[in-house]
């Protein structure tokens, strides 16, 4: 487990094994965010149903919110394992997402993102979320990350 990792999730499994809680993140850990790997600029996070962000009552799919907060999650994920240990924090400049179709009702919805591009100021991300398969989206963004550097004495450590 990276030093992200330990910060974001505090290390705890969950119950049934998908993935590490995000318990250092508040308001992925109200929602139930779940980290499931994370790799050299990628990220992959689930978000498991809960009828509490349900948006649609009659339907049972899940809020375009919740969508929205997983995949710049996810983003914001990548940034930090894209390899630079120069970065303090990162906040979200820009953030496009493209509904394709709603979430399957009952299921969890996974969340892949991919930091392409870092730059002394800003980081560029793209990421997918998905229920059933990756190739089949409920939705696409495309994000840039603001960044605060850590004063050089910092960036070895």
């Amino acid at each position: 487990m990276t030093d992200l990792e330990g910060r974001m999730t505090g290390g705890e499994t969950t119950p049934d094994g998908e993935g590490v809680a995000l318990t250092g993140l508040p308001h992925s850990a109200a929602m139930g965010m779940r980290l499931v790997s994370t790799g050299k600029g990628e990220a992959t996070l689930m978000l498991p149903y809960s009828e509490a962000l349900v948006g649609d009552v009659a339907t049972g799919v899940l809020g375009g919110g919740a969508i929205t907060a997983l995949l710049d999650t996810c983003c914001g994920t990548a940034v930090f394992v894209a390899g630079d240990k120069g970065i303090a924090s990162t906040a979200t400049l820009d953030l496009r997402i493209d509904y394709m179709r709603p979430a399957t009702p009952g299921r969890a919805v996974q969340a892949h993102a991919e930091c392409y591009r870092v730059t002394r100021s800003v980081a560029f991300v793209r990421a997918v979320a998905w229920t059933e398969t990756r190739d089949r989206p409920v939705a696409t963004a495309s994000a840039a990350f603001i960044l605060e550097r850590k004063p050089e004495k910092e960036k070895t450590a």
